[in-house]
């Protein structure tokens, strides 16, 4: 009768005020998340680009399919303000999606208050310890 644990996909179907960041996860919504993660209109999504220090295209394929529904992009780079490559900052662009890489901690508080003022925002969060 007991399947054993089920390992799911990390994802909780809203959008949420993060509360806290650091020691490698975020909390939000009365959960907790051990990693990345992507803030959407979709949810909050566990996430894991392939190279936290430098993202690609391919690491934000989900943003890009729900760009019809963000203006905003906060990317959370770590503890240290990276620049975005240029195909990344193409593709974004190309979606109509603007894009502000900063530090994480700068993205979570930034998103938080445009989430507040309920503005098309969408956070690409790395985790940091």
């Amino acid at each position: 009768m007991a399947g054993g644990i089920v390992i799911r996909r990390a994802h909780f179907p809203g959008r949420a005020p993060i509360d806290a960041y650091g020691n490698g996860g975020f909390r939000f919504a009365e959960m907790s998340h051990r990693g990345s993660i992507l803030c959407l209109p979709s949810g909050v999504h566990g996430w894991e680009p392939e190279n936290p220090a430098a993202l690609a295209v391919d690491d934000f394929a989900r943003v890009l399919a729900e760009s019809a529904d963000i203006e905003i992009l906060l990317v959370g780079c770590g503890r240290d303000l990276r620049p975005l490559p240029a195909a990344l900052k193409a593709a974004l662009r190309d979606a109509r999606i603007s894009a502000d890489p900063m530090s994480t901690g700068a993205a979570v508080r930034t998103y938080n208050v445009l989430l507040a003022e309920d503005r098309a925002v969408a956070a690409a969060l790395v985790a940091i310890d």
